[in-house]
């Protein structure tokens, strides 16, 4: 006789417990963006979140929330609800640089879950059409001979552009100056003409294929595939592939089964994503997931934690 109040009272319990669930299903995803609309992390989160609605069946809806470098966009982040409802998708510096340039209301990295790797960016060490060396190897010994004659042009202090440069001076010994300038556009005229030497940047690629400019190297583990004759430093002997990834987390708190799913969508979201609009960004496929995403991030940190230190970058 007491079997059914213990049966109907244990059905609903369950019920109770299924209902957040199914509701969670029914409410949209937010990605929010730390960069205005119209940028490469813009549209690289508009590729994934267009996708992974499909791939999971729910809206998915982007949200730009842009200044003071990132931070504002990752603070409404951190702020979101852990219930794989709230994703992050963000570029290297505002996890492993930014962090080591000012105080910031959170921690990068125990605040937020890795969930996924994207892409990376391949930004390209090219050199002036007259510089004299066509190699890494014979721009590196030219430098060597003549320490602080050359200069290697960036979009602005602590920029990736600006790091790439001083891991370059830091890991060949040379010493070429830091000539920093409002924006990769702005840097192209004075590379063109001789006034700076060198920028470690995709946004040139145009004019290298041109043959305005020479490419020397790719900076990351992937040949840029506009110049797929250009090695990378990898393939050159030296020790350095740059991070220049964009990534996916979540919210501190989400339940790791949820950070899996969504890592598991990724990859397939990225698998079948339109390679052609990743070429056009100067961007290739590079999906990792959570567990590989969280430890190559460790290791990307240490290595700006260094160049930053010992190149004595700071900003304003």
């Amino acid at each position: 006789m007491k079997r059914r109040p213990v049966l109907a009272l244990a059905l609903a319990l369950a019920a109770a417990f299924a209902l957040p669930a199914a509701a969670q299903q029914d409410k949209p995803i937010r990605v929010i963006v730390p960069y205005p609309a119209g940028g490469n992390a813009d549209n690289i989160a508009r590729l994934y979140a267009e996708a992974l609605g499909k791939k999971l069946g729910r809206a998915v809806i982007v949200d730009n929330k842009p200044g003071a470098g990132g931070v504002i966009g990752a603070q409404a982040a951190m702020r979101g609800a852990n219930d794989g409802s709230v994703l992050f998708v963000a570029p290297t510096g505002v996890f492993v640089v930014t962090p080591h340039l000012q105080q910031l209301p959170y921690d990068p990295l125990t605040d937020f879950v890795p969930v996924a790797r994207l892409t990376t960016w391949i930004p390209m060490m090219v050199v002036r059409k007259d510089f004299p060396g066509n190699t890494f190897a014979e721009v590196v010994a030219e430098m060597k001979k003549h320490p602080g004659k050359y200069s290697f042009g960036s979009a602005g202090p602590a920029t990736m552009t600006h790091l790439m440069g001083e891991l370059i001076n830091l890991k060949t010994g040379v010493n070429t100056v830091h000539v920093p300038y409002k924006g990769s556009a702005e840097f192209i005229p004075d590379l063109l003409s001789g006034r700076v030497d060198v920028v470690y940047d995709s946004v040139v690629v145009p004019q290298v294929k041109a043959g305005q400019l020479k490419a020397i190297a790719s900076m990351v583990g992937t040949r840029h595939p506009d110049l797929p004759n250009v090695p990378t430093l990898k393939e050159l002997g030296v020790d350095l592939d740059v991070p220049n990834w964009y990534g996916v987390f979540a919210p501190k708190g989400t339940p790791a089964n949820i950070v899996d799913q969504i890592g598991v969508a990724s990859k397939e979201v990225m698998e079948g994503i339109d390679k052609s609009k990743l070429t056009a960004m100067s961007m290739s496929s590079a999906f990792e997931g959570p567990a590989d995403f969280k430890a190559q991030i460790a290791k990307d940190d240490a290595l700006m934690k260094d160049v930053i230190q010992k190149a004595n970058i700071h900003i304003n």
